[in-house]
């Protein structure tokens, strides 16, 4: 049995096309379904649901074999154990920097502030501004980001943008990039000798999906 560890969402379903390449379809929809393991049309491939920042440890830890991921969850984990094979290329975004569109960044770094900066990427976020040599006060959040600029808990966010709308929405703007992610494809590396023909098979047909530039 090939279990592969999946979160609901944008890489759930920019996954199904790959994984129909390789004669892999999730035989139930997430989204109505309460089951966390998931069947497909392949009796040999299952599907498990977690949360996007516990995929890497899934695989890890054997609790799956194979799993989809972005950079972002992936660098903050780390990759002890990993095998990362493949930049799939899909669920594309960036980490950046965003304030207030009243709070001047620019003058605070450049004065040497120490700026509050709320993120639930820590770890990152933490060796970008080590980089820049900026004194940060890092504030641990899980979620809805843009609040925190608004409502005065910190002066900045470090997260993940898409087309920037919510952060046009909520009045903030971006102010700096920190890199860009996409969806990697990491393999348990005990697996990866165990199970290796049923493995690379779908590796392979994973590698010929992939979204040419």
């Amino acid at each position: 049995m090939i279990t592969l560890a999946l979160s609901k969402g944008r890489i759930f379903d920019e996954t199904l096309p790959m994984l129909a390449a390789a004669g892999i379809e999730v035989t139930e929809d997430p989204e109505k379904s309460r089951k966390l393991i998931l069947a497909t049309t392949q009796p040999d491939v299952r599907v498990v649901l977690v949360r996007a920042s516990d995929v890497p440890t899934y695989v890890q830890y054997g609790g799956a074999d194979i799993g989809v991921t972005g950079l972002d969850v992936l660098l903050e984990h780390g990759n002890q154990g990993l095998y990362q094979p493949l930049d799939l290329k899909i669920a594309a975004c960036r980490l950046s920097v965003a304030v207030r569109a009243d709070y001047d960044y620019a003058s605070a770094v450049k004065q040497g502030s120490r700026l509050r900066v709320a993120t639930k990427y820590v770890g990152l976020a933490r060796d970008f501004f080590a980089s820049k040599g900026v004194h940060v006060d890092l504030i641990k959040l899980y979620g809805s980001m843009e609040l925190a600029p608004l409502t005065g808990l910190a002066d900045a966010i470090v997260d993940l943008v898409s087309t920037g709308n919510t952060l046009k929405a909520n009045h903030l703007v971006e102010v700096e990039r920190i890199m860009d992610i996409s969806a990697r494809l990491v393999v348990n590396q005990a697996a990866l000798k165990l199970k290796q023909a049923p493995i690379r098979r779908i590796l392979d047909a994973f590698a010929s999906a992939i979204p040419q530039d």
